[in-house]
């Protein structure tokens, strides 16, 4: 029986003290895991430290590793696209180098693909030990909001973590938008998908690449790509303002007729003038914001750039 390739895609940027560690790991459960093929593609996402180095070293010695080294740092979305669209495998895995997602969990996940039937095999957290409370709560709240404004589901603890056929790796770089959130996009796809939990994992070695105003800016590009919301949010707010405002001023009108003078007090009126300007420029933020994204996709820029390959060594 021919045996079936796995591709592993390990996004890179700045993990040279992880790398070792994740390359040891990935590679004792590969030897477990002997009726399989397996390549290693690693994506250097811009990395300024060793990284480069090391997946060159590793590239030489052992033949199952291949890698990518962008122009520059284009982000971690760009770099799990590249390795997506370059692997070869039958089935194909995304993991970090920082082991957080544990390699070992790949022969159940295998397991659940071909034994019962599943397209893709996710992993979550069931607890965020170990990140700060106010992380971890805002984390909760945007999965809770995205589930009341977006049709396409979030699973809460989501990693990028997964194990897909490859029909459903087809299906997610058929997708090839510029603005990528895609953990969104695994959901859009659909298909069979088995979901397993595993506690939180402290990262190896280094340092997260991910502080809290990243984590913002990144949760904005998931709303802008799968909801449409915060657009009717706009007109919505603008209607319940002129409404209000129409009441406003049949009050002062009356009041006025009754009581002579009462609509005087210029503090109170600047006041309103701020708040509803405020309004305005908040209304007219959320259309830039959509209006940036579309910008962005028409110019057809390509998601990423290469410096090099292991076939330039």
């Amino acid at each position: 029986m021919e045996k079936k390739l796995i591709s592993i895609v390990v996004p890179c940027y700045n993990e040279a003290l992880a790398l070792p560690h994740f390359y040891k790991e990935a590679t004792r459960v590969a030897a477990m895991m002997e009726d399989n093929d397996f390549e290693f593609l690693f994506v250097n996402d811009g990395s300024k430290d060793e990284t480069l180095e090391i997946l060159r070293s590793l590239a030489r010695d052992d033949s199952r590793c291949r890698y990518i080294s962008f122009s520059r740092n284009f982000g971690k979305e760009a770099a799990m696209f590249a390795g997506l669209e370059n692997t070869k495998g039958d089935f194909v895995a995304i993991m970090d180098a920082d082991l957080q997602d544990p390699p070992a969990l790949l022969p159940e996940m295998y397991r659940l693909i071909t034994e019962e039937g599943y397209d893709c095999v996710a992993t979550r957290r069931s607890t965020r030990k170990g990140e700060p409370p106010i992380r971890s709560f805002c984390a909760r709240m945007f999965y809770k909001l995205m589930d009341k404004i977006s049709k396409t589901e979030m699973v809460e603890g989501a990693r990028d973590f997964r194990l897909m056929t490859r029909k459903v790796t087809d299906a997610v770089l058929s997708l090839g938008e510029y603005n990528r959130f895609t953990k969104g996009i695994y959901c859009w796809v659909g298909y069979k998908t088995k979901w397993l939990e595993y506690e939180n994992i402290e990262r190896v070695a280094g340092k997260t690449k991910f502080n809290f105003w990243k984590l913002f800016l990144y949760s904005l590009e998931c709303v802008m790509a799968f909801s449409t919301v915060p657009l009717s949010l706009a007109s919505v707010m603008g209607f319940l303002f002129t409404a209000g405002a129409g009441v406003g001023i049949v009050t002062i009108i009356i009041r006025e007729l009754i009581w002579h003078g009462s609509a005087s007090g210029w503090p109170s009126l600047v006041c309103i003038i701020l708040f509803v300007s405020g309004v305005q420029l908040f209304c007219i933020g959320i259309l830039g914001q959509y209006l940036a994204k579309t910008y962005l996709e028409t110019k057809k820029r390509p998601i990423y750039l290469v410096s090099e390959t292991e076939k330039d060594l």
